[in-house]
């Protein structure tokens, strides 16, 4: 669940956005310079980046949210 506060929740969205950027353009580059891939960004190589960009967003946001719970 998000933060209450409008400027956790805005930093909440800011930060899951950078994670799911991160992800997607880490995986375009990987895919693009690792040696022995063919050099071609096509249709599949675009999916799953956004993928990957989307199980980033997903794992930060549950970090951060796992974070804020209190401790029993």
């Amino acid at each position: 669940m998000p933060p209450e506060d409008p400027t956790a929740q805005a930093r909440f969205r800011h930060s899951g956005i950078a994670a799911f950027a991160g992800g997607a353009a880490a995986t375009l580059i990987f895919i693009a310079f690792f040696p022995g891939l063919p050099h071609v960004i096509d249709t599949g190589s675009i999916l799953m980046s956004l993928a990957v960009g989307t199980l980033c967003r997903w794992a930060h946001q549950s970090h951060l949210t796992k974070k804020q719970k209190p401790a029993p």
